[in-house]
Parts: C-alpha cells; sequence; structure tokens
C-alpha cells in the first residue's frame, strides 16, 4: 500500500519503508517511535497541528519527498498530489469521523466561550456560531479572537461571534464579557486552560502554581459566578467545564494542572447540586489527549520523568473539534437529563 499525508501514523510507523524514515527523522529530534504510539490513529499530517509548530508542513513534504526517493515504485504518481497543505493539517479532523452542523441548535441563543482564539475554544465557539448561536468568544489574545471573527463570515440569520479580549481571573475583565452578552446567558463553556510544566510539588514554583490555578479554577469560578444570577432569574442554563484526563488521576500531568482539574471536577459537581431545582445544569468534560498545541512551559526534571512511561497509555489523540462536537452537545438543550456528569471524552483512556 502507498504511503500519503493521508495515511495514519500506525500505517507510516508498521511500514517497511516508511516506518524507518519516519523513525530516522524523530531521531533527530531526541524523540522514538514510541512516542507517537497514542498518535497511531491520526493521519500523519495532524502532527502539523499536534506538534505546535515542532513537525511543521515543510518537515512532512521532507517526509513525502525521501518516501518517494526511497519507494519510488510503490509511492506512484498518486503520490504527487499529496504534498502537505499546511491549512488542512492544522484542522482537519481524524479519519472516519467528519464533522456535521445540527442546523439552527443554537439558535436564538447566546453562549460564552472561553479561550475562544484557539483549540478546542475555537473549535466550540465555531460550531455553536455556525449552528446560529450569538456566541462571546473571550480569550486573552485580541488578534486571534479578531481571526476567529474573521473566518466566520457566511453564519445563518441571528448568528454572531462577539469577541471580547480579557483575562478570565480579572473581575472587570469578567464584567465586560458578561456586559457583552447584554443581559442573556443561555450556556457558557469553560474552556480556557494553561498547563503546568510536569512538575512534582517538590520542584513546583510559587509562580506557575498560582497562574495555573489561577486560570484553570480561579477563572472557571469567576466567570461561572458572573452568569449564575442571569441563569436563576431564567430558571434555566447550561455550564459546562472543561476538566482533564488530569481531574481523573494522578499521572496525566503535573501537581498543579492536576490539582487545578481536580478541582474543577469539584466544582462541577457542587454547582450541579446547588442549582438542579432551578433549571441550571453543570457538566464537564475530561479529554485526554488532544491535538491542539497547547503550549508546555518546559518540562520539570523529575515529574516529567516519573510520568513519561505513563503517557503510553494514551489511546488515542483527538482533534479540537471532536472535543467540540461533545461540548456543544452538553452546551444544548440536548443534553436535558445531564447534570454533574462527567464526560471521560479520552478516546478510552481512563477505561485502561
Amino acid at each position: 500500500m502507498a504511503l500519503t499525508v493521508h495515511s495514519t501514523v500506525g500505517e507510516w510507523l508498521d511500514h517497511p519503508v516508511g516506518g524507518q524514515i519516519l523513525a530516522g527523522l524523530l531521531a533527530q529530534g531526541g524523540a522514538t517511535p514510541d512516542s507517537l504510539t497514542p498518535a497511531r490513529g491520526l493521519p500523519l499530517e495532524q502532527l502539523v497541528a499536534l506538534s505546535g509548530g515542532a513537525f511543521p508542513a515543510e518537515m512532512l513534504d521532507g517526509l513525502m519527498a525521501a518516501y518517494r526517493e526511497a519507494a519510488p515504485e510503490e509511492a506512484g504518481e498518486t503520490a504527487d498530489s499529496d504534498t502537505a497543505d499546511a491549512e488542512h493539517a492544522a484542522t482537519g479532523t481524524a479519519a472516519g469521523w467528519s464533522e456535521r452542523i445540527t442546523t439552527g441548535r443554537f439558535a436564538g441563543q447566546t453562549v460564552v466561550v472561553t479561550g475562544a482564539a484557539s483549540g478546542i475554544g475555537r473549535a466550540v465557539a465555531s460550531r455553536v456560531a455556525r449552528e446560529g448561536g450569538r456566541v462571546i468568544a473571550a480569550d486573552i489574545s485580541a488578534q486571534k479572537l479578531d481571526d476567529l471573527a474573521s473566518t466566520l463570515t457566511d453564519l445563518p440569520s441571528g448568528a454572531q461571534v462577539v469577541p471580547v479580549a480579557g483575562d478570565i481571573s480579572d473581575e472587570d475583565d469578567v464584567a465586560r464579557i458578561v456586559a457583552a452578552a447584554e443581559g442573556r446567558v443561555d450556556a457558557l463553556a469553560n474552556v480556557a486552560g494553561i498547563m503546568d510544566d510536569m512538575s512534582a510539588v517538590h520542584e513546583v514554583s510559587d509562580a506557575l502554581w498560582e497562574r495555573v490555578l489561577r486560570v484553570n479554577l480561579e477563572g472557571t469560578m469567576r466567570l461561572t459566578r458572573a452568569v449564575v444570577p442571569g441563569m436563576l432569574a431564567a430558571g434555566q442554563g447550561r455550564i459546562v467545564n472543561v476538566a482533564s484526563e488530569a481531574g481523573l488521576r494522578g499521572s496525566a500531568a503535573g501537581a498543579a494542572y492536576t490539582a487545578s482539574k481536580h478541582a474543577v471536577v469539584g466544582l462541577t459537581r457542587s454547582n450541579a447540586v446547588m442549582y438542579a431545582k432551578h433549571g441550571i445544569r453543570t457538566n464537564a468534560v475530561a479529554p485526554g489527549g488532544v491535538a491542539t498545541g497547547i503550549p508546555v512551559p518546559g518540562q520539570a526534571e523529575f515529574g516529567a520523568a516519573v510520568l513519561r512511561p505513563h503517557q503510553v497509555n494514551i489511546l488515542s489523540l483527538a482533534m479540537a473539534e471532536e472535543l467540540a462536537a461533545t461540548i456543544t452537545f452538553l452546551l444544548s438543550q440536548d443534553s436535558v437529563n445531564l447534570n454533574g456528569a462527567i464526560v471521560a471524552a479520552d478516546g478510552g483512556w481512563s477505561a485502561v
């Protein structure tokens, strides 16, 4: 079988020629084929998005060129049409699934989405808008928010993207986000979050600990606190928090990120109980491996070494659009009987 950029990572790794070429490329960066085990089911081109810039589209072109040179008869003429397309590689999804828009699912509704400038948040904001919703898109990056708004040009009647740049852990910025909703918030997606450096508790710095907890937990609490009064007055509302596999186990991240996401799970369950009789439902999604390119601030010497063997248990990686499919369902009225649920959207990792 001829390999292309659309072939899965597993097909490349298992191929007698392609496997050697890919292994050689990984070795140049000090990695081994085992590091790609969680990505075996993804098309090779998705490494562009997964790597956060470490595996650019140009490298993908070089990989294909080396394969054609090593196996010209097998590659054939068809491979010439499979050079990497950076935009497709950055936004495409895993083989066997494609996003299907539910027309009008959020028509007449206002949905606040944090972390909307990139990754999962951007995918959620985009889908809600294309399904008819008015999206208050919040993020720290004004430039990326403007880019999101500029790409969503052919929206249904009534749909809108309102960019609001700000820090969700700052009360003044939270107030501006809620004000942009103009008195109505039907649903809130707390997606914004930052990663730690895999540090164990004895090596975590005060600065990293405080920053991770401030964004991941305090920001989620502050924005939730700001929208709940309006939901109580309306007698309805849906809140979806993005937790993590690190909110379910201790082997997925460092002490700061793990503590913050366990706390998000606790906050989700508390809210579910507190407001269950007032029409407000709160659920959480716990993603596993996601190809979002979320920045990781280095690798702590002790903690990263301890966690590395556990990472081989990740069964698969998802694209942001796949997580958005789960999150938008929970944001919608279709999730009517779910409250306090922690949905492990992790490809089965939590079952290992």
